[in-house]
């Protein structure tokens, strides 16, 4: 009898295990690849004029946005930044965007910023996109986010963001340094190494996972 019940005991032990390690590891992976919803539903920009005219909204794209305000030429070293350790990176995923928001009189500055980018870039820069609002608009599209930053005097900011294609404000709630992390600071080559890599990679991957699974996101 004991011996019949040890035999039994071993294969559902050889049974069972695999599929309890296959959940416990299928469920890892589910809570890893889902980034936290900070906002739920900032303001579309679909209304305001872009830098080469062409129509540029946050709905069905997954967006990094960024105010510069007028204060490109300070912005530079952002924009390197975010280049060669983001955008570089990941700007082949179909639906990713950059986006800014800058004031009217920095159209030369942000052209003159577009060829530097664009020397030994090797990658498509039609991605980057650059859209002109007046302060007004300026500061009520960034009050939407509903974070804890403040833009300076020339509605600029060095932190972006990473927004979904709902348009839900993403970042993270247990951040180990701020607890919540509303956006990343672009000036800081070790913050964008350290975590604004690592969530874009978890949120492209979320939209990959949805794409195999329902066929509701378009990659």
């Amino acid at each position: 009898m004991k011996k019949n019940f040890n035999k039994y005991f071993v294969l559902s032990i050889l049974f069972f295990f695999p599929i309890v390690v296959y959940l416990f590891f299928a469920s890892g992976v589910n809570n890893f690849a889902k980034l936290p919803i900070l906002t739920i539903g900032i303001s579309d920009v679909v209304d305001l004029p872009s830098l080469t005219g062409s129509k540029i909204e946050l709905k069905n794209k997954i967006t990094v946005l960024g105010f510069w305000g007028s204060d490109v030429t300070n912005k530079k070293v952002d924009g390197f930044n975010l280049n060669q350790k983001i955008y570089k990176r990941f700007y082949e995923f179909k639906d990713f965007q950059f986006v800014f928001v800058i004031d009217s009189s920095e159209t030369k500055n942000i052209n003159d910023f577009k060829k530097e980018l664009a020397v030994g870039l090797g990658s498509d820069l039609s991605n980057w996109r650059f859209l002109i609002a007046n302060k007004k608009q300026t500061s009520n599209l960034f009050r939407t986010l509903k974070t804890d930053l403040s833009l300076s005097d020339s509605m600029a900011i060095s932190t972006v963001f990473i927004i979904d294609k709902l348009k839900n404000l993403r970042g993270r709630d247990d951040d180990e340094d701020i607890g919540t992390l509303f956006g990343y600071n672009s000036s800081s080559v070790a913050e964008i190494n350290n975590k604004m890599v690592d969530d874009v990679k978890v949120i492209l991957a979320e939209y990959r996972l949805a794409l195999k699974k329902n066929n509701v996101f378009k990659d």
